[in-house]
């Protein structure tokens, strides 16, 4: 077990929203949408900051979208140089919410072989790169592709996305078996979002399932997921071969470092009360209607700290953890008090034990359609660290922010004595009569229901 180094400062990491997802047969590639894709010296300007890393494309569909054999490596040699130059270490993503080129999709058997092999050509190029994320949130866009249909393949049944989330941590684990023919030394930082999912008592059980199911990429990659975890039964029971369930058990990837994404909008709140909803998204289980909503907006006494749920995920695995997407769609001043409060519930996590390495200020450059899941072209933009609507891109207040963390590992600003409003009573939108919270703890947001996480009898649920 792995001992956390109380001198090890908390690093702070930067990242550009990179996603190049197909919607049908167009693809929507945020890079060119925020014009990075054409101004190298958005480089100097990141370098600027004072951020120990950044997590940088190097992506699939864009370098080899018709194969190796006609791959163009202009962009990332240029790029990689650069950040080489400026000292500025590289976490290389290869697929970013994406299913590869149009020659693959995420239930392409071959689509981890296929991976592995451009895996291995961007290490043999760049051999002096040592951190990548292969897959960027694998479970996220299983369920975004392949069980609500959003993105291609299109497909809505469990069968589907269970074969998308094996398909893709099999295509890590090749992957990063190819870079380390070259660079044995490579680390994966693998990446996944830090959700959780509160429920009505007669929806416990899909929240249990869901809170379970947060897991699965990293319990696969880990080979952890063995036939007494409640996901081994689940994906059987879906459909999905035993010996494929035994191949993770054979050829396990633990990552380096535990990547955590965390949005506001991570953590749900299931409520089969349809009533107190006049606009909402309805789902179900079999015969059982609820809505599926934000729990910041519903929840009276809010949702679980970040501080709680890397907690929760250090206690799982031991592992050295980092904070990889921190972004706010809001204000310059919420932005700012969402990344504090993230850096300082870090900071909380570390001084309770965990091994947590770094914090990221995510979208530097903003993103483009996220409101709709990037399935529409509607040109809706939210700026990041940097601002992107003029010439060169207009720093925001994260911008000292971030040099001060940096720097020191403090920041002062006048926004920072408000709360945000994820934590005012204003926030909540829909009505309440009950709450899922301990009175005793309304700080830490340790839901009284968060020790129920075992399921039973999960087989035909969801």
């Amino acid at each position: 077990m792995p001992v956390p180094d109380p001198m090890r400062p908390l690093e702070i990491w930067g990242g550009i929203e990179s996603t190049v997802n197909r919607v049908g047969d167009q693809y929507f590639d945020q890079i060119a949408r925020t014009g990075h894709d054409k101004r190298p010296a958005d480089l100097d300007l990141f370098a600027s900051l004072g951020i120990s890393a950044i997590r940088y494309p190097v992506l699939w569909e864009r370098t080899a979208p018709r194969g190796l054999a006609t791959a163009d490596w202009s962009w990332p040699d240029g790029r990689l140089q650069r950040l080489r130059e400026l000292g500025l270490r590289p976490i290389v993503g290869l697929v970013h919410h994406g299913g590869g080129p149009r020659f693959t999709n995420l239930l392409d058997p071959a689509f981890p072989e296929k991976l592995a092999a451009f895996a291995g050509a961007v290490a043999a190029r760049y051999p002096w790169v040592t951190d990548y994320t292969p897959v960027n949130e694998p479970l996220t866009t299983a369920r975004f592709a392949c069980l609500y249909g959003h993105w291609y393949p299109h497909h809505r049944n469990d069968l589907s996305f269970a074969q998308a989330l094996i398909n893709q941590c099999r295509a890590i684990i090749l992957a990063m078996r190819a870079i380390r023919s070259v660079n044995s030394s490579a680390r994966l930082i693998q990446t996944e979002d830090l959700g959780k999912t509160y429920a009505t008592p007669s929806l416990q059980f899909q929240a249990d399932y869901e809170n379970e199911r947060r897991w699965s990429s990293y319990d696969l990659l880990s080979g952890t997921l063995t036939p007494s975890k409640p996901m081994w039964g689940w994906l059987r029971f879906v459909g999905v071969p035993e010996s494929e369930l035994q191949w993770f058990l054979d050829n396990p990837c633990p990552p380096d470092i535990f990547g955590f994404n965390t949005y506001l909008t991570s953590q749900r709140f299931l409520d089969d009360n349809l009533s107190r909803y006049p606009i909402a998204s309805i789902g179900a289980d079999g015969p059982v209607k609820y809505v599926d909503v934000e729990a910041v907006r519903a929840l009276p006494q809010g949702m679980a700290g970040t501080e709680s749920l890397l907690l929760e995920a250090w206690q799982r695995y031991r592992k050295p953890i980092a904070v990889t997407e921190v972004h706010n769609s809001c204000s310059s001043d919420e932005q700012l008090r969402w990344l504090y409060e993230i850096w300082t519930s870090s900071l909380r996590a570390r001084a309770a034990g965990a091994d947590v390495r770094a914090v990221t200020a995510w979208a530097m450059l903003g993103l483009y359609d996220w409101h709709c899941l990037v399935t529409r072209l509607e040109g809706r933009y939210e700026p990041g660290v940097f601002d992107i609507r003029t010439s060169p891109p207009l720093a925001t207040p994260l911008v000292q922010m971030i040099r001060d963390l940096a720097l020191s590992g403090r920041h002062h600003h006048p926004a920072l004595n408000e709360p945000g409003w994820w934590r005012q009573p204003a926030r909540l939108l829909y009505r309440q009569t009950y709450s899922l919270f301990d009175e005793a703890s309304p700080e830490s947001g340790t839901p009284v229901l968060e020790s129920s996480l075992i399921l039973e009898g999960v087989g035909a649920s969801y």
